[in-house]
């Protein structure tokens, strides 16, 4: 399900972090209709009888949305690449990032491709992303009553945000803060044009992170679209092996040095499986 969002126009819907359960700092009215019209419940007849205690018959199960995690869940990483939440998966708290989409172009294709060949030889076991990026947030947990709060202080946040475009052309290596078996190693591709927006545009999120309590995006930056990536902390092994041929593939690229060009007259937030989207003036 996508939502879609236009910073000056009235919404439309079309489609490691802090666990806790209050709400956001500020004060909010009730936002959801789901939350007031649960069916009510029904606790049947009760008779009173000298000498014995009356028998009440069991409230009905509230809504999922309501409900807290019952039962211990695993987290399964052969059914997705042999990765870990970096985070304990329960009922309710929906993960949650702020990106900017790339759409590959072919020629972009073939270079990563190439890279892919390179990386398999040296037998660095990277894996192609399964869609490409740039992240604008740090992953996040909301509980659902607050996704659309969190949303529309977004949507605010951008109502003047005027489009630009970014370029990348520099490969970079990356991992994730954590060093545990949940830990994965990225090939990017670093931004060179367009950091000075970018970094306007965190000013932004990062007040609407600050009102939910939420970790804010990291101080110094290295914006970069990810291109793959591989299980385990392969920094040192990537850099050292085949970091230099690799980079010579973009430089002496046929047609030119190679770059990403990265327009970006959106944004999306990405929440459990519901996306909403945020036009750039």
């Amino acid at each position: 399900m996508i939502v879609n969002y236009s910073s000056s126009s009235s919404e439309d819907e079309t489609e490691n972090s802090s666990k806790n359960d209050s709400s956001p700092s500020r004060k909010r009215g009730k936002l959801d209709n789901e939350s007031s019209t649960s069916e009510p419940l029904d606790h049947g007849s009760v008779k009173s009888k000298a000498g014995k205690s009356a028998h009440l018959t069991p409230r009905l199960p509230l809504p999922e949305m309501f409900r807290e995690s019952e039962e211990q869940w695993t987290d399964k990483s052969d059914e997705h690449g042999g990765r870990l939440r970096s985070f304990q998966h329960e009922r309710g708290n929906w993960a949650t990032y702020v990106f900017i989409p790339y759409e590959p172009e072919e020629a972009f294709l073939e270079v990563l491709n190439e890279i892919m060949v390179i990386a398999a030889a040296h037998d660095i076991p990277l894996k192609v992303s399964e869609e490409f990026h740039l992240s604008l947030s740090k992953t996040v947990v909301l509980r659902h009553h607050w996704i659309q709060p969190f949303i529309q202080s977004i949507r605010t946040g951008l109502t003047h945000f005027q489009k630009f475009f970014c370029l990348a052309d520099k490969l970079m290596v990356y991992s994730n803060a954590e060093k545990t078996s949940s830990c994965r190693t990225f090939l990017g591709m670093e931004i060179f044009t367009g950091n000075a927006q970018l970094l306007e545009l965190i000013k932004i999120l990062d007040q609407t992170m600050k009102e939910f309590s939420l970790s804010t995006f990291y101080k110094d930056p290295s914006f970069h679209i990810s291109l793959a990536w591989c299980v385990g902390d392969h920094t040192e092994r990537l850099k050292k092996a085949c970091l230099s041929e690799l980079q010579s593939l973009i430089d002496t690229h046929e047609d030119g040095p190679f770059h990403i060009r990265l327009n970006c007259t959106e944004l999306r937030c990405k929440t459990g499986n519901k996306v909403f989207l945020f036009s750039l003036q």
